[in-house]
């Protein structure tokens, strides 16, 4: 779970959330319980057919500041789909729900995903909402089965060492990896970490997510690019 608690906020479960105390509305601010954004999301998600296997949430100690994930189980395999959740009483950011493979939300404020929507505490905000993030979560499955076709493409196409070398490159080229992780790329296709299977496209997938660990949180743009990558190497071969 990407959910990282340092910057003060402390764990909370689920009937934690309902026993906090909501601030009263203004005419410019309707604050949501932080509960209730955990209902919307998690109904959402089971009206769409997704189950949610392990949630995580954490508020600031006043109850002001709340962040939560969602991890999604796939019926696909090894695939991980995590929904990030935030929310605050003191107007510091809106209401954001964010959906991808590399999500990450901290109490620190940063809340990174492939797609993410925000909406602001006003009147219409409750409005808004419930269509908002089921527009979010709706192509979710199609994206998930899609996923999966490209992951066994990327598992039925072998790859020469040859192949791999020129596709390295290319990720470096694309600025998806340093110079400097060149030799790592090289050193995981040959010797990998995890078992991987044997020398194809999927091997080298994996390889570059292992050597990117930590940046693609900071940078999701990074797995599309390498996605890319991967998928010009199948096209080719």
């Amino acid at each position: 779970m990407t959910l990282v608690l340092h910057a003060g906020a402390q764990p909370i479960d689920y009937d934690g959330l309902r026993a906090l105390t909501v601030p009263e509305a203004t005419p410019t601010h309707v604050p949501l319980a932080h509960h209730r954004l955990v209902d919307l999301v998690k109904a959402t998600l089971g009206m769409f057919g997704h189950i949610v296997a392990e949630e995580n949430y954490g508020v600031m100690p006043d109850g002001s500041n709340f962040f939560g994930v969602l991890s999604l189980k796939s019926t696909y395999g090894n695939y991980t789909d995590i929904c990030g959740l935030r929310n605050s009483h003191t107007k510091r950011f809106s209401a954001g729900v964010a959906f991808g493979s590399k999500t990450f939300v901290c109490d620190n404020t940063a809340f990174i995903s492939d797609h993410i929507i925000a909406v602001k505490h006003t009147a219409r905000m409750k409005e808004r909402l419930p269509g908002l993030v089921s527009g979010l979560i709706e192509p979710l499955a199609d994206q998930r089965e899609m996923q999966h076709r490209k992951m066994l493409t990327y598992q039925a196409t072998p790859l020469t060492d040859s192949q791999a070398d020129a596709a390295v490159m290319q990720m470096y080229r694309n600025e998806v990896i340093g110079v400097q992780a060149i030799a790592d790329m090289v050193r995981e296709w040959e010797t990998p970490n995890h078992d991987w299977g044997e020398k194809t496209a999927y091997r080298l997938f994996n390889c570059g997510t292992f050597v990117l660990t930590g940046k693609t949180l900071e940078k999701p743009s990074l797995t599309r690019t390498l996605h890319q990558v991967i998928d010009g190497v199948c096209t080719v071969h």
